[in-house]
């Protein structure tokens, strides 16, 4: 029940026009909004004017806010002009908000000093980097949206005062503990209900209707029975996985390829080296002398070498391939196990190499790789084929354009045929977003009766491709009266049905009222079922809402009214208990805040309509344009 306080404290003037996040408002734009001026203006507050310049950057900048949020769907929404022209109101709207706040304002002698404005500035998240103001970071996000340090200051002075104004309202007002305990029982109050039930489609199958009263309500409804656009398509598939089980691979085929591509199967020539890293040529050259001293190379590698990770293992570096083989060990040119290096001088510092082991280059047998190498050559075939075929049958595509009878014998198959369908309802065999593009663009389909066009060939994922021609067309339109004549049928009966059940309840309704429900609910065949508890939700449905509209019942007669359930059928409520509601003392006083901040927005929302009454505020011819 708590969501209820909550989303009534969400209250979308506070949000937009004065925020207590200051960077909110410049992100979506409201810092250009007191910035600026031009004589082509949107509007004049009190003879301060808004320029076109302000308006149009607050617009760009929710437009920007919203692309961000809505991603692909805005351009949806940005194609229509009504909803672009309520942008644009909505953007003037706000620009007006803040400049009356921030005259009322200077008004009241509401002022912001130097330090307050630095203290904000320092204090937002937005430039910060690990909890410290960044300077650089607060540069670059402000040159990012276009200000300088000296204006966005101004900036951030006029967002404090606003604030000022705002928490100065909000401070004023207080919720007394008798309202918070009223309110609390108000939300969380519970009801008990028992509901008699008009069964709408038992009703509608009793009702008769004339072909008349079906023609006019034909007439006034004709808008729902809109026929989509319907298509009837041929189309030839060409799919690269279907065309490698056709293809034939020889044993020669696999020979040639095997000995052209042995790299492939086998393991090349790898080595094993050990290494000693010196901090500096000279200590290099000591430890190569004790080498060729006959010291052990491993024990000085342990002993000696600064490279930690290879010396614990007496410099054994693993094995090497040769792509992976640094060019200092190449050059080295050792070639006899054991041998050893001289010093090595490198980017990485002094080092002297071993050579530990050589094993040669190894190839699997061709019978161990042949099925695998029929496997691929099949793979390029078919891929070598498909392309192929791919030119040969759009050639034949365009040069026959009054069928797909030369497609059909280019690809050596015959067209598959759709049947009637709709953008909503392409067959699964053609349903990839490239064809259904093509297909409802409207370049394949003829005008005036000519006849349509082949596609070109269309490329979808999985190596498969189309040619498709429309067959047959039906453009949207309103469906003749013939053609929906059962479902009229359906919808009056259920019309006249639901309209029966509402005259039967309202006097159904009198009756009980009258104290005289009983026999009434007895002659109609209804009764009261069983109680239900009936409380209130953050989104009530309008049963609910009815069932809250009801007077309070007494002890000794209950309250009635009339409602319809969720399948849509007319019901008669009987209220017959109201039990109020208890917070719970944990949840009390967080419950009073959101009522006081609910009252806060009233009382700032009471001011913000008050100014408006008293401003002289004119439209300029900025406000309309786009």
């Amino acid at each position: 029940m708590m969501d209820n306080l909550r989303a009534a404290a969400n209250h979308v003037v506070l949000k937009i026009i004065l925020g207590l996040i200051v960077l909110s408002f410049v992100l979506t734009g409201v810092g250009n909004y007191l910035i600026g001026g031009s004589s082509d203006y949107a509007a004049k507050v009190n003879g301060q004017e808004i320029s076109r310049a302000q308006l149009d950057d607050a617009v760009g900048n929710q437009r920007s806010r919203l692309q961000q949020q809505l991603g692909d769907q805005f351009a949806a929404l940005a194609g229509s002009d009504g909803y672009m022209q309520q942008l644009r109101q909505q953007s003037l709207n706000n620009l007006i908000d803040v400049t009356l706040l921030d005259q009322y304002s200077k008004k009241l002698g509401v002022t912001v000093s130097d330090q307050q404005i630095k203290d904000a500035i320092l204090a937002t998240p937005q430039f910060q980097t690990n909890n410290q103001f960044d300077n650089a970071k607060y540069l670059q996000t402000i040159q990012g949206m276009g200000y300088t340090a000296d204006n966005f200051a101004q900036l951030m002075k006029q967002q404090l005062v606003s604030q000022q104004l705002a928490q100065a309202y909000g401070d004023s007002d207080f919720v007394l503990p008798v309202e918070t305990q009223s309110m609390s029982q108000l939300v969380l109050q519970e009801r008990d209900v028992h509901i008699a039930t008009f069964n709408t489609e038992a009703l509608a199958g009793k009702q008769q209707v004339s072909d008349s009263e079906l023609q006019a309500f034909y007439d006034q409804h004709k808008n729902s029975f809109v026929a989509p656009e319907q298509l009837k398509v041929s189309y030839i598939e060409m799919d690269a996985a279907a065309m490698q089980g056709k293809t034939q691979v020889t044993d020669a085929d696999v020979s040639a390829y095997y000995d052209q591509h042995k790299s492939e199967f086998g393991q090349p020539e790898r080595r094993r080296y050990s290494v000693i890293v010196a901090k500096d040529d000279a200590d290099a050259k000591a430890i190569d002398a004790q080498l060729k001293g006959g010291a052990d190379f491993a024990e000085l590698a342990k002993a000696k070498s600064i490279d930690t990770l290879s010396g614990k293992k007496g410099g054994d570096l693993g094995w090497m391939e040769p792509e992976t083989t640094l060019p200092e060990f190449k050059s080295a040119n050792l070639n006899t196990k054991g041998q050893t290096s001289g010093v090595i001088k490198s980017d990485s510092g002094y080092f002297i190499l071993r050579l530990e082991d050589i094993m040669p280059e190894q190839v699997k047998p061709l019978a161990d790789v042949h099925d695998s190498i029929v496997d691929k050559l099949k793979q390029e075939k078919a891929l070598d084929a498909y392309y192929a075929l791919q030119q040969k049958v759009s050639d034949a595509a365009s040069n026959d354009n009054e069928s797909l009878a030369s497609a059909e014998h280019a690809a050596g198959t015959k067209a598959q045929h759709t049947d009637w369908f709709t953008e909503q309802s392409i067959p699964a065999a053609i349903n990839f977003k490239p064809v259904v593009q093509s297909l409802f663009d409207g370049s394949l389909i003829g005008h005036d009766g000519a006849p349509g066009n082949n596609s070109d060939v269309i490329t979808v994922d999985g190596d498969r491709a189309f040619v498709v021609r429309v067959d047959s067309h039906k453009a949207a339109g309103i469906k003749p009266f013939a053609d929906v004549k059962d479902q009229l049928t359906q919808m009056v009966k259920r019309q006249k049905a639901e309209d029966q059940a509402r005259v039967d309840a309202e006097k159904l309704l009198t009756a009980l009222n009258a104290g005289k429900g009983d026999d009434a609910l007895k002659a109609a065949g209804l009764s009261f079922g069983n109680v239900q508890k009936v409380q209130r939700t953050a989104q009530p449905s309008d049963f609910e809402q009815n069932v809250y509209a009801l007077a309070q019942p007494t002890a000794d007669k209950p309250s009635y009214g009339i409602s319809r359930d969720p399948q849509g059928n007319t019901v008669l409520i009987k209220l017959t208990a109201v039990t109020q509601g208890k917070l719970p003392d944990a949840e009390a006083a967080q419950f009073n805040q959101q009522l006081q901040q609910t009252s806060s927005n009233n009382t700032f929302d009471a001011l913000l309509g008050n100014l408006r009454q008293q401003a002289k505020i004119k439209l300029g011819s900025a406000a309309q344009n786009q």
